[in-house]
């Protein structure tokens, strides 16, 4: 699975509206409105590196309200549950 996460920049006053647009696209596991430089965090969730040129290109960048993207691709996935896994091998 390729995740990616998507930087949105909205108009203002279609946050919320442009947010469950966002959310409600196949592919897209969840979408954060946040403060800071971007409006939106969209989390995508894809099984093909072409499917994101569809997703984000021919679906993200076309709803309305967005102004345009920042893509970032995913590597790998660290979480507390993971360290604490790997510190565990071993010790019964």
């Amino acid at each position: 699975m390729i995740t990616a996460i998507v930087l949105v920049h909205t108009l203002a006053d279609r946050i919320p509206e442009t947010a469950q647009a966002i959310a409600d696209i196949e592919g897209v596991a969840e979408v954060y409105s946040c403060a800071g430089d971007v409006d939106l965090i969209a989390i995508v969730k894809v099984r093909e590196h072409e499917q994101l040129a569809d997703l984000i290109a021919g679906k993200i960048s076309k709803v309305d309200g967005v102004q345009h993207t920042d893509t970032h691709i995913a590597f790998r996935s660290y979480s507390r549950a993971d360290t604490e896994a790997a510190f565990s091998v071993g010790s019964n």
